[in-house]
């Protein structure tokens, strides 16, 4: 099993997101990432070595971004937001 650790700004992309939808990224989708790291998509490009998790809670699509350590087993949550300019955001993020 991972443990987690967290870009800074994480905190303030939860508050952007609905209470009941931090609930479950807090005990869903955390806890999965954290058991099965390889779940998540591996992106392209500029963003190689970054792993993306897509989930829907009603309508709305959201996604974890993240890096796996394998050699620390340490899964660095660098993103959490709504599908709208989140890649745009996170190439910013990772400057």
């Amino acid at each position: 099993m991972f443990k987690e650790q967290y870009h800074p700004a994480v905190k303030k992309d939860l508050r952007k997101i609905d209470a009941g939808v931090r609930e479950k990224i807090k005990n869903e989708w955390i806890p999965k990432l954290l058991s099965e790291p390889q779940e998540g998509k591996e992106l392209t490009g500029p963003l190689t070595g970054i792993h993306s998790y897509h989930f829907k809670v009603g309508k709305m699509h959201y996604r974890i971004a993240y890096v796996i350590e394998k050699d620390d087993f340490i899964l660095n949550i660098l993103m959490i937001a709504k599908r709208e300019s989140f890649y745009k955001i996170l190439r910013k993020r990772i400057r």
